[in-house]
């Protein structure tokens, strides 16, 4: 039988506080994942440790912008200090704070959006992959984008910043894999967060330009994002890595 449990394992999850980021956390915790909260503000990721602890999971926060390798340093610091290991990594702290064309886009928004989006993600792997080689394996999932493979306009930099995400899960898939650690991507279209409301909240524009491009004709929901992260840390995809996983309603088909 297929075994998506994940009883008896560690997870960090990044940008934990909301959005696709809170689903993850929420259903690794569910499946039995202790779980390690990991975002900018402490007070919207104990909102999401209560409930989890509260439903009898295992949970507990560590605020951390993933741009300012200091405090990447310290969230590893204290992870090592509660964790005897670490089995599952997903990186999906993620920012986009310029929407417009790209022959505007000055050079602090792009340092902004490549610090968090493509340095922290490199880090945070490499720090996690560190403690996997060391007991044994593990598995890490990079929430990419759809935009990583067809750029959306006024989107240029994050864009860019997830092409190289895909590009990363691959390269550390290939040489991770003989210590026994997989290394996948998920590559989300449109999800009704925080992070998209520009765009989701914006009928004229779902209506006239977004929605035609999808063919199931919405937006996705945080948690249905989840159920493929589930298994890619799970034993159940135990031969799969440097993949990446389309979930976007069809947007690219």
């Amino acid at each position: 039988m297929v075994d998506f449990s994940l009883k008896g394992k560690t997870a960090l999850v990044t940008g934990a506080s909301r959005g696709i980021g809170e689903s993850i956390a929420k259903t690794l915790a569910a499946y039995g994942a202790e779980v390690i909260l990991a975002s900018r503000k402490i007070q919207d990721l104990k909102k999401v440790e209560d409930t989890i602890t509260g439903g009898g999971g295992k949970a507990f926060s560590f605020a951390c912008n993933t741009g300012d390798m200091a405090q990447v340093g310290a969230l590893f610091d204290e992870v090592k200090k509660r964790c005897p290991k670490l089995d599952i990594l997903v990186n999906n702290a993620a920012t986009n704070p310029y929407f417009g064309d790209v022959l505007g886009a000055d050079e602090a928004v792009w340092e902004k959006t490549v610090a968090v989006n493509m340095k922290g993600y490199f880090f945070i792997s490499q720090y996690a992959a560190k403690m996997m080689k060391e007991s044994g394996g593990g598995s890490i999932v990079n929430v990419a984008s759809i935009n990583g493979i067809r750029p959306a306009p006024f989107q240029g930099i994050y864009s860019i910043t997830k092409a190289a995400v895909i590009a990363m899960t691959k390269s550390f898939a290939k040489e991770l894999a003989a210590n026994n650690i997989r290394v996948n991507a998920l590559l989300p279209g449109l999800t009704d967060t925080k992070f998209s409301s520009v765009m989701v909240h914006n009928d004229e524009l779902m209506q006239k330009v977004i929605l035609p491009t999808i063919p199931l004709g919405r937006a996705a929901h945080p948690d249905e994002m989840a159920g493929i992260v589930l298994y890619l840390v799970s034993d159940a995809a135990s031969f799969t890595t440097g993949a990446t996983f389309v979930v976007d309603g069809g947007a690219l088909a």
